[in-house]
């Protein structure tokens, strides 16, 4: 075991004094910042509690805490009576979604499944609060060793994403704000949903007309009505795009397209209190794929992207760092709603 440059890694860890949170936080950031950086390799041995809590005038209660968040992580190891040092090169991703949903979940669960055991992915989100955006970017450089960024349209957002190195970084859902040299992973939120549309015409010749429900609260790219909106007078189709969800009613024959899961459910009971059959009286086709989606109501029609097929290229991204330059597809998946 080669012994670690007590100099260096303290100087690391004083670098870190400016940093918010617990001292024994900041300890075991600088030693993660320090193995992403290449300043201590697998095999190196960490100077003992007592002489690094001396070398950066602190406790040796401090340094201890900082050594065991380490070891649980899996980063560092101990070895009774020879002291601690770095495990198998562990790596930290940093991960930022918008807002947890169950899509995110079906992604999240395909990149954790397809990254080795010695890549941890941190999952944050931002909640399409710019304020938030920068401050978990801010907070996460340095520490990890590749960065996985769902954007959202504010320019606060597009100059944040500056802060990190293009070749780090994958962009994924929606394909605004990449820096030069950045991967990208996204959906077509167009003329996707165009083509989506034209393979369920003659469903949607069911009923009188579609509705377009994009709430007022929705984040959801406008590209999207405009392809409907393209589509719908394409094919005569009479339509409406519903913006205010209070005041939202289901009517017997008419078709409805939502992005909001929340509406979905006020459609549903109204349904159910105006004894209207799905799929009959009135239809439904949501955006974004769930795992209750097929058995919500004998079946919801969907038009999504595969998120799962996003985790496991992700996790490529990240496994192999190459370059990722991809659409991924969507597509209508038909059923009794509909």
């Amino acid at each position: 075991m080669k012994q670690a440059n007590n100099n260096t890694l303290a100087s690391d860890i004083l670098k870190y004094n400016a940093t918010k949170g617990p001292k024994y936080m900041v300890v075991a950031d600088a030693i993660q910042s320090a193995i992403n950086g290449g300043r201590l390799n697998k095999g190196d041995m960490l100077p003992s509690v007592k002489v690094l809590a001396n070398d950066i005038n602190a406790s040796p209660e401090t340094v201890f805490k900082a050594y065991n968040i380490l070891k649980e992580q899996g980063t560092i190891s101990s070895v009774p009576s020879k002291g601690y040092y770095i495990s198998e090169q562990i790596e930290k991703v940093f991960v930022l979604l918008d807002t947890f949903k169950a899509y995110k979940e079906v992604l999240y669960d395909a990149l954790t499944k397809n990254l080795p055991k010695n890549i941890i992915a941190d999952v944050n989100f931002h909640h399409y609060k710019p304020e938030i955006f920068r401050k978990l970017i801010e907070e996460s450089l340095g520490k990890y060793t590749k960065w996985i960024i769902m954007p959202f349209m504010n320019d606060t957002v597009k100059a944040t994403m500056t802060l990190l190195e293009p070749q780090k970084l994958l962009v994924i859902d929606w394909n605004i704000y990449v820096p030069e040299g950045a991967s990208i992973l996204y959906q077509d939120f167009g003329k996707s949903l165009y083509d989506g549309l034209n393979s369920v015409l003659h469903l949607i010749k069911k009923y009188d007309e579609i509705h377009f429900l994009y709430p007022e609260y929705t984040q959801h790219p406008h590209q999207s009505v405009e392809a409907f909106e393209c589509f719908c007078k394409k094919e005569k189709i009479r339509y409406l795009v519903e913006e205010n969800s209070e005041d939202f009613a289901v009517r017997r024959g008419v078709a409805y397209i939502s992005v909001s899961d929340r509406l979905l459910g006020r459609f549903l009971q109204q349904c159910r209190d105006n004894k209207f059959k799905v799929g009959q009286d009135v239809g439904f086709i949501s955006y974004n794929e769930t795992p209750m989606k097929p058995f919500i109501d004998r079946g919801i029609t969907v038009f999504s992207t595969d998120f799962y097929t996003l985790g496991q290229e992700a996790a490529e991204f990240v496994k192999k760092g190459i370059h990722i330059e991809h659409c991924i597809p969507s597509k209508m998946i038909i059923r009794e709603s509909l």
